[in-house]
């Protein structure tokens, strides 16, 4: 049998963008084809809803694969990512015994929170470890870092694991600067210098950290993470090549450790640009070695977007944010535990947190496909889109001094705390969603007795006061949690009656939206078939004990059924419209002023209820 070649595609004729916006445009019936289809991100720039060959045709980030520099498509030619554990090693022989647990249940990477920097916490922490099969690395304050440092190096040594070792000391100089609003130590240099030396028998220990998942769980915008990540590792390349130390030895100390939000593409095509980035900036050192201009990320999952109302939810975002992480060819990733929020992660939520990777790997095989996302149209577009706004943003920041003279400014806090507020500002207008807490909530669930203190392990000093020039740090879900929790305490839980009537189509579609609308301060919800009759309607919400009541109809029944029910129900409940009817200004003529709809506030607003209903 002759071999069929017949290509199935050359059956049908191509279509020029022109063609396909002519149909679009057809399709959206006189509808504004940018305002309807085209997304303005908070990076800077638009999305299109379509992207074609012709789109990255001219773009050099497709010509490289991976292994290659300038590393867009990632610096290995695998990507078997490391799977990360964090463990609190308040007591040194515990998290020792809790890190031999999970090293047998697919955990190939340990991240030890130390408050201790001795050689006896070091012997603790590693007894039984096969150092050369694990990655180890270590948090612990600034200032006790040099001797961490020396106490690991001494260890390995008198284990002979120095050249087999790999891992980290996260030494970040800028914490309490970002996180309290601390003066930034004129010292920096001389102390990473002094740290480099010290571990230059162990050539796989990076002790230069990039630490931009703070920003990430600040609030940052995607651009604002990786553009300062870059003028921080740029600003680490700089002080210390000037302090005599060569671009390679001090390249291969530095380890970002970066942050994934729940944008999923966006988060994707971050790493493929970080990488491409910072390769490029390592090259203006000139390095002996193109090995130098590898970047070495470690992904944490947001902190920024995580709930303590329906906090199983965690799980969902954390998994693809994972999953971003995972597909971008980053070297290791941490999954923070869904319970993080209110109160120290379980061995419950720190085996799901593991088993969300190993799912990755072991059912999606997540790690035998290199970069899948290359050569993708709309991916390759969003990674030139990002590193271009990126771009931007280190440039101004190395034009004003650096990375670390902006810290001492505020000026980084400044902006990510602008971001922040502007992010909240969103989740309260449901511009951003927070499933289950700003949007589809559990309106019978509790949460207060389930909140646990949490005391910093870090003696840094994670109870000082937050100084002028701090990171807000405050995750999305906050001010509702606050508005929710006070609900809670409340001695009566306020009832909101739906009162339905009239059009069917309209009265659920309103009840719906209204039962989530004040569900989100945990209101008892009182939903209803419907009523023949205003009165019927006022008179069975009065029964029921009713604190607020919801006229659920039609725009055009509104006019004649809302001055109807405000007149009978006569000050008894608060009155609220669902809906902007176009006849919401007679409405307010009469005396009606409480609605509800898209355009609110969803927070001002039920924080307004809150201050009535309250007692």
């Amino acid at each position: 049998m002759a071999e069929n070649k017949e290509k199935l595609f050359d059956q049908f004729p191509g279509i020029s963008y022109d063609e396909w916006r002519a149909k679009v445009e057809t399709d959206l019936k006189g509808a504004d084809f940018n305002k309807k289809l085209v997304w303005r991100t908070n990076e800077g720039f638009n999305v299109q809803p379509i992207y074609r060959a012709e789109d990255i045709a001219a773009l050099k980030t497709t010509d490289s694969l991976p292994g290659e520099y300038p590393f867009v498509r990632g610096t290995r030619t695998d990507n078997e990512w490391l799977t990360r554990q964090e463990i609190i090693a308040d007591d040194s022989k515990e998290a020792n015994k809790i890190a031999l647990e999970v090293l047998g249940k697919g955990v190939n990477s340990l991240g030890f929170k130390v408050k201790e920097a001795d050689d006896a916490t070091v012997a603790a922490l590693l007894n039984g470890i096969d150092l050369a099969a694990v990655e180890i690395n270590f948090n612990c304050c600034a200032c006790k870092a040099i001797d961490l440092a020396a106490a690991l190096v001494k260890y390995l040594k008198n284990n002979n694991a120095e050249k087999t070792f790999h891992g980290s000391i996260d030494f970040n100089p800028l914490r309490p600067a970002l996180r309290h609003g601390a003066a930034v130590s004129e010292e920096i240099a001389a102390k990473a210098k002094t740290l480099i030396e010290t571990v230059s028998e162990v050539p796989a220990l990076r002790v230069l950290a990039v630490d931009s998942v703070t920003l990430c769980d600040g609030g940052a915008y995607i651009f604002q993470e990786l553009g300062y990540a870059l003028a921080w590792g740029a600003q680490w390349m700089t002080a210390l090549t000037d302090a005599g130390l060569s671009a390679d030895e001090v390249a291969s100390r530095i380890k970002f450790n970066m942050g994934i939000s729940s944008n999923y593409f966006m988060e994707l095509a971050k790493f493929r640009a970080a990488r491409m980035l910072w390769a490029q900036i390592v090259e203006q050192y000139k390095p002996a070695s193109v090995e130098a201009a590898k970047m070495h990320v470690h992904a944490s999952t947001s902190k920024f977007n995580q709930t303590i109302y329906d906090a199983h939810v965690n799980l969902l975002r954390s998994q693809t944010e994972a999953m971003s992480a995972a597909l971008a060819g980053v070297d290791s990733i941490t999954v923070v535990p869904f319970d993080t929020p209110y109160k120290t992660p379980d061995a419950f939520s720190e085996r799901i947190a593991r088993n969300q990777q190993l799912l990755l790997k072991e059912e999606s095989h997540l790690d035998k496909v290199v970069d899948p996302a290359g050569g993708s149209y709309y991916i390759e577009t969003l990674t030139v889109s990002i590193a271009g706004e990126a771009w931007k943003l280190f440039l101004e920041v190395i034009e004003k001094g650096g990375f670390f003279a902006a810290v001492a400014a505020g000026d980084i806090q400044k902006a990510v705390n602008e971001s922040c507020t502007k992010r909240h500002t969103d989740v309260a207008r449901r511009k951003e969603i927070l499933l289950g807490t700003n949007q589809y909530p559990n309106i019978n669930e509790k949460a207060a007795d389930k909140i646990e203190a949490k005391a910093c392990c870090c003696s840094c000093g994670g109870n000082k006061e937050q100084g002028e020039n701090a990171l807000l740090m405050k995750r999305a879900a906050t001010d509702f949690e606050d508005l929710r929790l006070a609900t809670e305490a409340a001695a009566n839980r306020p009832k909101v009656f739906m009162l339905t009537i009239g059009n069917l189509a309209m009265r659920l579609a309103r009840a719906q939206f209204s039962t989530n609308f004040f569900g989100c301060a945990g209101y008892e919800i009182i939903d209803n078939l419907g009523f023949d009759t205003v009165q019927a309607g006022v008179d069975a919400a009065l029964e029921k004990g009713a604190d607020v009541i919801v006229l659920c109809s039609s725009d055009d029944e509104y006019a004649t059924l809302a001055p109807e029910a405000y007149k009978y129900l006569d000050g008894r409940a608060e009155f609220v419209v669902a809906g902007a009817p176009a006849c919401s200004d007679d409405l307010k003529a009469i005396g009606i002023n409480q609605f509800i709809h898209v355009r609110c506030n969803v927070l001002d607003t039920l924080k307004e209820f809150n201050a009535k209903l309250l007692k």
